[in-house]
């Protein structure tokens, strides 16, 4: 059976604090951009682009938006096939997150464990996704027959040489059963951070097996109750942190199969993307008893009513003369009503009738 080394340092005590710190946050944001998909379609770009970056893609990121919304770019054709399979793969484990849950009918942002049991097929389909139309199909979702060696994508030293193909089947079944049936006990960021590292050791594919083992990573958190509502991207911070990314992954072998110094840097890397996130939605909130007035429900705002939201944080107060300066392309009446709405939520009130009243965030 898989028995993962590590130890739990203070530096992994402080990142998962700061991530549970800022996923309750994310949770429990009391308002919530009507445009929440934007911020998941933004995550999802990222992921993309950085996840195959990461292994050599040229595509910058605005043309990996393009072939991520479909539209057309001119590049490599393996650079464009490389993001169009992995947004596959992510929309598969997205999938999988959603059906599990309406099966379990759990709400959208719970921290219950989803009955995903990650097996060889569902590993295989996900390098299949990763490699469609790039490795010929003898070679696609099957383990590999050949001895393989790990490159640096920037500087093609040789970092690690994986396990002989003879071993990899019994390698992947013996962590599967760890990983399915004996996690209860490790934090679920810790369990994420040993599948991706466990998948990159074992190699079990001829090419992809960086991807695979990132998805299979994110879909874990998934899994877990760490979705948090998508918002989220681990590949842009070892994208931007290469280096310190494969000495991440080779201090494990430096320190006789010790996955400490990894599982920092990988907790610190989601406690950073995290934190990132939490700035982004907490401008949303306008205050810590926000949510006990709404009686505990989520409201979802409009772009331009969180900028107005945003202008009563800072001034303090919005009148009718101010709307022109605040949203020049909108009408009086326009603004009204989304002032309406917003105390029709009891988010804010109107104090006086006349021309001059103001509208203030209600106490």
């Amino acid at each position: 059976m898989y028995q993962p080394q590590y130890v739990i340092s203070n530096q992994i005590l402080k990142y998962i604090g700061g991530i549970e710190a800022c996923r309750e946050v994310i949770a429990s944001a009391p308002l919530v951009p009507a445009w929440e998909k934007k911020f998941q379609e933004d995550a999802l770009v990222r992921q993309v682009h950085h996840g195959t970056h990461l292994e050599g893609n040229a595509l910058n990121i605005s043309e990996a938006a393009q072939v991520v919304a479909g539209q057309s770019v001119i590049g490599r054709p393996r650079d464009i096939q490389e993001v169009i399979n992995y947004r596959n793969v992510i929309d598969y484990i997205g999938r999988i997150v959603t059906v599990a849950r309406s099966k379990q009918h759990t709400a959208e942002n719970t921290n219950a464990r989803l009955a995903i049991e990650i097996t060889e097929e569902l590993i295989h389909k996900i390098h299949t996704l990763t490699t469609d139309h790039m490795l010929p199909p003898e070679k696609s979702g099957i383990f590999r027959t050949t001895q393989v060696v790990v490159k640096n994508s920037q500087t093609g030293d040789v970092t690690f040489r994986p396990p002989p193909p003879v071993e990899v089947p019994i390698l992947v079944r013996d962590f599967l059963a760890w990983l399915n049936q004996n996690t209860n006990d490790v934090h679920p960021i810790l369990v994420s951070g040993m599948t991706q590292y466990e998948f990159a050791r074992i190699h079990p594919y001829v090419d992809g097996n960086g991807r695979v083992a990132r998805a299979l990573a994110t879909l874990v958190l998934y899994r877990d109750g760490y979705d948090i509502r998508r918002f989220f991207s681990l590949e842009e911070y070892y994208d931007s942190h290469a280096q310190g990314y494969y000495q991440a992954l080779q201090s494990v072998v430096k320190n006789k199969g010790d996955q400490t110094k990894w599982l920092e840097y990988f907790a610190e890397g989601l406690a950073i993307e995290l934190n990132r996130i939490k700035e982004k939605v907490q401008k949303l909130s306008v205050d810590i008893h926000m949510k006990e007035r709404l009686g505990g429900k989520q409201v979802f705002l409009s772009e331009r009513q969180i900028k107005i939201i945003e202008h009563l944080q800072e001034l303090g107060y919005l009148q009718n003369k101010m709307f022109t300066r605040l949203f020049p392309r909108s009408s009086e009446d326009t603004i009204l009503r989304d002032l309406h709405e917003l105390m029709e939520q009891g988010i804010i009130v109107k104090k006086g009738s006349t021309k001059g009243a103001r509208y203030v965030l209600k106490n």
